[in-house]
Formats: structure tokens, sequence, C-alpha cells
């Protein structure tokens, strides 16, 4: 089993291209598969039979894991057995006839427009102890990079993994590499263009003290900003703008997508900002639409 779980992670990195982030999370579900197929004397795929996968499933529910937990597994454990009969090692995917757990899918958590106002407006406020040159300096970072992910609904991982080569500011286009290093070209609103310019000019110059760096936004160090500090920053500025959410970097690409769907962009065109292979992720957008104009119809008809 180690063997094999082996040789499909490399072929997820080497032939399919998947970020470092999703191959983790893969090698985290087939560890547990295995950890699991070893209790019951199972320690060759060859081994594996439908009723084992299910077990595994039942499992999972037995401990308190999420349908949606169970479905991301199934989903990695199909893609396995998919890769080891296509290599030949399996005559049967063991399965090819599971069904995927019913899943009750969330609504995208997402903000309003006064509240990423009130975000973005927190963060020239906000001051951490005493105020230096440099503070300031990583708050106009802060700012560029808020607007850049609001302004373009970029994942968390590609605003950290972008490249100055990648940002062109006299068009008003970024060039993303997204899941699977699928790249597209992203506009840019004239809010995010006015604070990448001054930042890349003004502010990333004074942070990397002319050290080799070719991401976009880089830290004290003037090295490459972690996607954990992003995180950080987010939270803090919410706090600091009393926006009452938990929230994540995801949550500003969630409302960069419902404020254009709100605003009347048709679903194609969001699918092709977001980067979405299937259209069905996107539409989860309209979910929330749906539930906002349910809002409205409850407030104002005269009989709801």
């Amino acid at each position: 089993m180690r063997e094999a779980t082996q040789q499909y992670l490399a072929h997820l990195k080497l032939e399919r291209g998947l970020s470092p982030t999703t191959i983790t999370s893969y090698a985290d579900d087939l560890r547990m598969f295995t950890a699991f197929c070893r209790r019951k004397g199972i320690t060759q795929p060859s081994r594996v039979r439908p009723l084992t996968v299910r077990e595994f499933l039942q499992w999972l529910l037995a401990e308190k894991r999420s349908p949606s937990t169970a479905a991301r597994k199934l989903a990695c454990l199909r893609g396995f057995f998919r890769f080891l009969t296509a290599q030949g090692v399996l005559q049967r995917d063991p399965t090819g006839f599971i069904q995927t757990p019913r899943l009750w899918y969330r609504l995208p958590k997402t903000l309003d427009q006064s509240e990423v106002e009130r975000l973005l407006a927190a963060i020239p406020k906000t001051a951490n102890g005493r105020r230096s040159r440099e503070d300031e300096l990583l708050r106009l970072r802060d700012m560029a990079l808020f607007e850049l992910l609001y302004g373009t609904g970029l994942r968390v991982s590609e605003a950290a993994s972008l490249e100055v080569s990648h940002v062109n500011l006299d068009v008003g286009f970024v060039r993303s590499l997204g899941k699977g290093s699928k790249e597209r070209l992203v506009p840019i609103g004239k809010f995010a263009q006015q604070a990448l310019r001054h930042y890349l000019q003004e502010v990333r110059p004074k942070l990397v003290r002319g050290r080799p760096a070719q991401t976009v936004f880089v830290n004290r160090g003037g090295l490459r900003m972690s996607r954990q500090r992003i995180w950080q920053l987010v939270r803090r500025y919410a706090l600091a703008g009393n926006v009452a959410k938990r929230i994540g970097p995801h949550t500003l690409r969630h409302s960069f997508a419902t404020h254009l769907l709100g605003r009347g962009a048709d679903l194609r065109t969001v699918q092709e900002l977001l980067g979405h292979a299937n259209i069905a992720t996107t539409q989860r957008y309209t979910h929330v639409d749906r539930a906002r104009l349910k809002t409205v119809h409850e407030q104002y008809h005269p009989r709801p």
C-alpha cells in the first residue's frame, strides 16, 4: 500500500501538476485509509474490496467526521484506485459502485459591501504598538493585498505566489496560476491598480532592500509572505473593523463572486474569473443571491 501511495502522489505532482497543499491533503487521506486497512490485516491494494471502502466511510462517520469530509476522502480513494487500475496493478476498481455520501451544501460565507468597506478602512488605522516607518510600509502592503484579493477573487495561495512579472498594471491584468497549474488572466479594478502601483513602486523596494525576490507580496525580511500570515492579517483587520463574522481570505473571494452576480454579471464570466473547472462550483453563489432575495421578499412583501 505504501509503495502504491507514493507512486500515486508522484503522479499527482509530476503529471497532473497539483499544488503542494492538495498533494499533502491527499497524502493524509491515503495515510488514514492505509492505517485503517492495516488494522484489518490488509497490506496490498489488490486485497481491498468494496466492503473495505464502505466500512472505512462508516468508520469516518462513526468518528463524527462530517459527510463532506467522508466525500472528500472517497474522491481521493477513487482517484487512487483508478490510477492503479489504469497502471494494471488492479483488475477492478473497488470504489467503482460506491455512492458519495449525501451532502448538505453550506452557503459560502460572504461580507456585504459595508463590511468590506469597514475591513479595508481598518488597515491604515490599525497600529500594533508604537508606529514605525516599517509598520507604515507593511500597512500599505496589506492595503494592496486586500484590494487585490477582493478586486480579483484570487485564492490566498494564488496571491501569495503571485510574481511581479505576472502583474501588468498598464493593461490592468494579473496572470494567475491556479489549481493544477492552470493559468488564467484576471482583470484588476482601479482601486486595486492604484494600491498595487504605489506598493510596487514605493513600498516593496524598501522591504526587499535589494534582495532577489520574485513574489509581489513580501514580509519584513523581504521574503515571500506565507498563506498563514495572510490569514492572520484578515482576522486582525476584521477585528479592527468591527466585522463580527469569523472570516478568512477565501471570504473575500466569496464576496467578490457574490457581489458580481448580485450586480448582474453572468455565471460563465464569474466562473472564468474564479478559475473554476466546473460551473456547478460557481453556482453556489447564485444560492447566496437567492437567500438575499428571500430575505428581501420576507421584509417588504405585505403578506410574506
